[in-house]
């Protein structure tokens, strides 16, 4: 039976790079996927892994019908044997319920690839509808680490190493941008409740020379 399944996890866990390993072997055996996303890092139209892997892809808009859309291509002789669908968090709760009848009325599996919370801990609208509509949620296997060594489980937004706990919902940055640009670090609960980014902690350390010195 054909599936919409939900692949999350925070930054830094290996999505897209899943993504294209899904495309890569599912062609390999001569299927066909139609690839969507929304936002890519690397620019409109492309779907990318921070390994250095990219591939062509078709930008999902505020106004898509993606249904409509796959409709139309397989009408004019178009051929999609499944679905891809990266950075799903970006995608609207409705395009997500079309997703979702991509797989009940065209019998095609669906794998939609995307963070589930943003900056603030909150969810995405379009993840929070993936979560009520998916057949099935996997959580990523590749595990991303906060600078302590712990398990990342949020998603940090930074100005110069400075974490931010404000402002638009969606803005488009990633992991290890230059102090001073928007970017984003993945943290361990505890330390994204502290507000203590990797540049934070280096900042607080202890010098050496001012360790208790004990002379017995």
């Amino acid at each position: 039976m054909p599936e919409l399944v939900f692949f999350s996890g925070t930054m830094d866990c290996g999505k897209s790079t899943l993504a294209l390993q899904i495309t890569h072997n599912r062609s390999a055996r001569g299927l066909q996927g139609v690839i969507f996303t929304r936002q890519d890092r690397a620019g409109e139209g492309k779907l990318s892994s921070r390994l250095g892997l990219v591939t062509e892809a078709v930008e999902v808009t505020d106004a898509m019908d993606v249904y409509a859309h796959l409709v139309a291509e397989l009408s004019k002789g178009g051929k999609a044997d499944y679905v891809i669908v990266d950075e799903a968090q970006f995608l609207a709760p409705e395009q997500i319920d079309q997703l979702a009848r991509v797989v009940d009325d065209l019998g095609l599996d669906v794998f939609a690839f995307g963070i589930t919370t943003d900056f603030r801990t909150k969810l995405f609208p379009g993840s929070q509808r993936l979560i009520e509509l998916a057949d099935r949620i996997e959580q990523l296997q590749v595990e991303a680490l906060c600078w302590c060594g712990a398990r990342a489980t949020h998603n940090a937004r930074t100005v110069g190493g400075e974490m931010v706990v404000e402002g638009a919902q969606v803005v488009v940055g990633d992991v290890n941008r230059p102090e001073g640009e928007v970017g984003y670090e993945v943290l361990c609960r505890r330390h994204h409740r502290r507000r203590m980014t990797s540049a934070a902690s280096h900042a607080g350390a202890l010098s050496p020379d001012v360790l208790p010195v004990n002379h017995g």
